[in-house]
């Protein structure tokens, strides 16, 4: 666990929301990190300004099909996921992100209320790396691994960081070309889709600020209406 990790775990109060344990962590990161933070804040700025993420599926319009390998390696379709009703599918960076670890925990609640075939997880990273995310937030659900990003590109979620902030990451410990497979340093913007049993987008939320993220309540809101209307 990292040191901005411990400080969060120790400063987060019981019940705070997904929003707060998130804030926490990139206080604590600016404390800890503050040139790292600074290269971000400009990163996401510029990503914010070119409005990255916008060309993604929005409401009302099909998801793209994807057949991609779970934490064990079977193929998945969204239609195969599909045959089982309404579907959340949510885009994670991977599980060196820390904010991705808590997203994912969040992930794993909303799971329990929504029951079997309800949600997937697609992240960029290799099953070794895929499996250990699932098994250490305690979910339940599959993790795709999109294989080279194709799948992320394809919505238009793809960003590429550049030297000086992958430089950063990596001496971190966090190599995220070798946790993808690839030489690479591309990275989804999260995300997440509520699909209806049609294939229709229901619900999004797309934040190029990976520091936020969806409400767990919204989530399941959202994911509750879809069914609702099935």
């Amino acid at each position: 666990m990292s040191s901005i990790e411990e400080a969060f775990r120790s400063a987060a109060p019981s019940g705070a929301s997904l929003a707060e344990h998130l804030q926490l962590v990139a206080a604590a990161a600016r404390e800890n990190r503050p040139e790292y933070m600074r290269l971000v804040d400009g990163f996401v700025a510029r990503l914010e300004e070119a409005r990255a993420g916008s060309s993604a599926p929005a409401v009302g319009e099909p998801m793209p099909g994807f057949m991609l390998p779970d934490q064990d390696g079977r193929l998945l379709t969204l239609e195969g996921l599909l045959g089982r009703g309404p579907l959340v599918v949510a885009i994670l960076r991977g599980h060196w992100c820390p904010y991705c670890r808590l997203n994912m925990i969040g992930l794993a609640h909303a799971h329990r209320e929504l029951g079997d075939g309800s949600l997937v997880v697609i992240s960029p990273e290799v099953q070794h790396y895929t499996r250990r995310l699932r098994e250490e937030s305690g979910a339940r659900f599959p993790v795709l691994t999109d294989v080279g990003a194709g799948y992320i590109l394809s919505l238009g979620l793809a960003v590429w960081l550049d030297e000086p902030i992958a430089r950063l990451v990596k001496s971190a410990g966090w190599d995220v070309p070798l946790f993808q497979g690839g030489t690479g340093w591309i990275l989804p913007i999260p995300s997440v889709f509520v699909v209806d049993k049609d294939g229709i987008v229901a619900a999004r939320h797309i934040d190029p600020d990976y520091r936020r993220r969806m409400e767990m309540d919204a989530l399941l809101a959202a994911a509750r209406a879809a069914r609702d209307v099935a």
